[in-house]
């Protein structure tokens, strides 16, 4: 027992960057299957901003609270007010994948 713990602490480092390299070919991977994946159906929904989330180098996060109870994240690089009531839109794609968008 000792000794495999000795060597998995020795190959600790290893072991995380093989790690971290698997999931991110498994995001990446996803990602561009969901991007050439065609839009099935696009449905309006209302809902409520509640809270932002500024970013240095990436778009502004939104959490928003839908009408029906729900709770949904949207990034978006225009402004929009904490507070104001908006329309989104639920895109679901061919493979399954849904996702929510401000509408353009």
């Amino acid at each position: 027992m000792l000794s495999s713990y000795t060597g998995l602490r020795k190959n600790a480092l290893a072991v995380l960057l093989v790690a971290i390299f698997a999931l991110g070919a498994f995001v990446f991977q996803r990602q561009v299957t969901n991007d050439a994946s065609p839009v099935r159906s696009v449905d309006t929904l209302a809902a409520t901003i509640k809270s932002v989330h500024w970013a240095k180098d990436a778009p502004t996060t939104y959490v928003l609270f839908l009408d029906g109870g729900g709770t949904v994240l949207v990034a978006d690089d225009r402004p929009h007010l904490i507070g104001a009531r908006a329309n989104i839109e639920r895109v679901t794609r061919d493979n399954g994948f849904v996702f929510y968008r401000f509408p353009e």
